[in-house]
């Protein structure tokens, strides 16, 4: 494969009203944080309905998907709040459950947002069907910083 191809992957967020879906997205793309964005699925760790729908989102996911082998991965976000009604080993205990990826994070202190996106792609790379042997063999360098890699997971990632 030539080092210079550019892949494209297409990513679905889903998740309820508010959890901050735009905002994870838009710290990874831009490093941005905008505490006024208006509500545009990931759950907000704060809230318990978010965390119990998340049921609702796989049953969608299995009803309207036509592959087997997605990658799935749940983002515990607003980690930097201090009133948590849903815990760090309750999160990865539903992710285990539903065989998704897990990590917490917060996109407006950063934790864990480059961390999330690098494990997701990482992960979807590593899964046979979703891509050609030969594309597989070759992996991914997403920071442009060795440094920068080393501590971005600061203890957020878990992969189950």
């Amino acid at each position: 494969m030539d080092d210079d191809v550019l892949t494209t992957l297409k990513i679905l967020i889903i998740g309820e009203s508010s959890v901050g879906k735009s905002s994870l997205l838009l710290r990874f793309t831009d490093d941005t944080f905008d505490p006024e964005l208006a509500a545009t699925i990931v759950y907000d760790v704060t809230k318990r309905d978010t965390f119990t729908k998340l049921e609702n989102w796989l049953n969608e996911l299995e009803t309207y998907c036509t592959r087997n082998d997605l990658v799935k991965m749940l983002v515990g976000n607003k980690i930097d709040k201090d009133n948590r009604e849903v815990d760090r080993n309750e999160g990865l205990k539903f992710a285990r459950k539903h065989s998704m990826l897990f990590i917490e994070a917060s996109a407006k202190t950063r934790d864990g947002v480059q961390c999330a996106f690098e494990e997701l792609v990482e992960k979807i790379l590593q899964t046979p069907g979703l891509w050609e042997s030969s594309i597989q063999n070759h992996g991914v360098q997403l920071s442009d910083h060795e440094q920068q890699r080393q501590g971005a997971c600061g203890g957020y990632c878990s992969l189950v």
